[in-house]
């Protein structure tokens, strides 16, 4: 080969490595014994195309409408309007993007917003993005790309749409100045030496991580000089999702699908009482009260103060009235029979239940119309005080306690990290005491998207999450009434977790039968079971037939949905009565 021809080569080999450098293309890294068990519950063909899956956001965003406050066709002719404005969707079809793995989808008009074509989700809309794009990262001639590195977390939230924030950033090139344009990468955990992880910023590790363009909004010593702000304006991204803040806020609720699905197999009724085990941050609670027209009660608990204030302050913005949220550990949920002092004999068990009252009745505040302008040198404000005994009882919060809550709302956090406001704190409830439960279970998330490592994750770390879930759902089947309905569902992939806690409960509570769901839109459960090589370990999943009664939303399938499992249960109603007499622990 002559010199000439070698020399036309060699640009256009480098071109190509850039190309190569410059992508999104991650590699999700599981530990081997964890990718080992999966392999076992999918097959490894499919497992591989989930796992890659994982790696990458969905393709769309899932909306649900507020049908208390708005109508679909209406709230969908808004969005197409924001649309057309070329506010909402960033610019969607404006940047000058080229075509990876064929992700460039083109829209005409307002295709881009459309309703949810499944049966039973009238109040769902999808609005269409786009990727992956392979972006071109140009510089000056004989300079090189300047660049900001940005934890794994901060590139999970920017791939779905944010902007990258101080806290977020790793790495900066030098002599970044504000203005300049930058390439935004991801350091990955990597391997370590003690076969633990470690995140290290090297240049051939981020080769296919990089996320995107931006604006920086201070220069590389104001981005590691101040705690908080933007550090970057993203301009191009490999992923292009609309952003929803502040978009006819208490109309709509961004919500994944499987989420939506989920409060709607529970099929709750107006009228009736109805418990969200662990709440936060609300849109399943707010899903299930629009469901019930806000008519019946919902119960809310989660453990942390901050995650009540936030479920309170969904409730409020979408004008929902019938939900009480308190702040309690779920594993605490049933009340002990020696502080509820029943009444008559055991026979006559579930008369007394429903007779008695509990003394955690939260008390929900609103300030009247006519003092919501008061100020803070106001000497009283009324205030509204509701409960179920005494709707028309009346307190006066004085000018010292008004200024109080007016600063720690100012302030921020304390010592205890809480945001300001109260909530009240719950004891638990009697047995038998509601209609319906949701145990959307705390779970190891192996089902959310975009989800860039997955290492941390060990065959314990699972079972633990697996033993913690069932000490939940022994605490929901005490709960509901004899003839009521738990649904169970987790955002996760994990069989150990879903199908393994199914087999679980039917296996001890033998008045517990799973019931067909609707609507029906994921796939089937795993069917079999797992043995580690050492024998030490077996669990079992489920029978054939149990699979089809249970729902599995798979991230690699066509519905380009997050991993989630929903199974919805049913008790016998005199199965179910027996059982509360006879439990030793209530």
């Amino acid at each position: 080969m002559d010199s000439s021809a070698s020399a036309s080569a060699s640009p256009t080999a480098a071109a190509a490595a850039d190309a190569d450098r410059y992508t999104y293309s991650p590699r999700l890294r599981w530990q081997p014994e964890v990718e080992e068990y999966f392999a076992a519950a999918y097959g490894r063909d499919r497992f591989a195309r989930i796992s890659e899956a994982l790696a990458h956001p969905s393709c769309y965003s899932c909306i649900r409408v507020n049908t208390l406050k708005s109508s679909t066709d209406a709230v969908m002719h808004k969005l197409m309007n924001l649309v057309d404005q070329n506010g909402l969707c960033g610019g969607i079809n404006g940047l000058e993007i080229g075509q990876q793995n064929g992700g460039e989808q083109a829209h005409e008009g307002n295709s881009v917003v459309h309703k949810c074509p499944y049966s039973g989700l009238d109040n769902v809309l999808f609005v269409q993005g786009s990727g992956p794009h392979a972006l071109h990262y140009n510089s000056q001639p004989d300079q090189s790309i300047k660049e900001v590195i940005v934890s794994r977390k901060c590139a999970e939230s920017v791939l779905r749409g944010a902007q990258v924030y101080i806290p977020g950033v790793l790495a900066c090139s030098s002599h970044v100045e504000k203005g300049d344009k930058v390439a935004v990468s991801v350091a990955i955990e990597q391997p370590a030496e003690d076969g633990g992880w470690t995140v290290d910023a090297h240049h051939e590790e981020r080769k296919g991580l990089y996320i995107g363009q931006g604006i920086t909004a201070m220069s590389r010593s104001g981005i590691f000089r101040v705690p908080h702000g933007v550090a970057v304006e993203m301009t191009e991204r490999v992923y292009k999702l609309p952003s929803f803040n502040d978009v006819l806020e208490g109309e709509i609720f961004l919500q994944n699908l499987p989420s939506v699905v989920a409060a709607r197999v529970l099929d709750p009724q107006p009228g009736e009482r109805i418990l969200d085990m662990c709440a936060a941050p609300g849109g399943k609670t707010t899903a299930i009260a629009i469901l019930m027209k806000d008519q019946g009660e919902i119960i809310a608990l989660d453990r942390s103060h901050n995650k009540v204030m936030d479920i309170l302050k969904l409730a409020a913005e979408m004008d929902l009235n019938c939900i009480k949220a308190y702040k309690l550990d779920a594993l605490k949920s049933v009340r002990k029979t020696n502080e509820a002092k029943y009444i008559g004999e055991a026979g006559s068990r579930t008369d007394a239940i429903v007779t008695l009252a509990e003394d955690s009745e939260p008390c929900i505040n609103k300030v009247d119309a006519g003092t919501t302008n008061a100020s803070e040198d106001s000497s009283t404000t009324s205030v509204v005080q509701t409960d179920n005994k005494k709707t028309d009882d009346k307190r006066y919060v004085s000018k010292a306690d008004l200024r109080k809550n007016l600063r720690r709302m100012r302030n921020g956090p304390g010592r205890n990290n809480c945001s300001g406001g109260r909530v009240e704190n719950s004891k638990g409830f009697l047995p038998n005491s509601f209609d319906r439960v949701l145990l959307d279970a705390p779970c190891s998330a192996l089902g959310l998207r975009p989800r860039l490592f997955a290492g941390e994750e060990t065959l314990e770390s699972l079972r633990n999450h697996a033993t913690y879930q069932r000490r939940m759902f022994d605490q929901a089947v005490k709960l509901v009434h004899p003839g009521g309905v738990i649904v169970y569902s987790t955002c996760t992939i994990n069989p150990g977790e879903n199908e393994a806690l199914v087999r679980y409960a039917l296996d001890k509570y033998k008045f517990l039968s799973l019931g067909s769901q609707h609507p029906k839109v994921g796939g089937p459960g795993i069917v079999g079971s797992f043995e580690l090589s050492t024998k030490k370990y077996t669990e079992e999943w489920l029978t054939k037939h149990e699979s089809q009664l249970v729902q599995r939303f798979d991230p690699s399938s066509t519905l380009d949905t997050i991993g989630f499992f929903i199974a919805k249960k049913t008790t016998d109603v005199r199965g179910s009565l027996e059982h509360s007499i006879l439990d030793p622990t209530l």
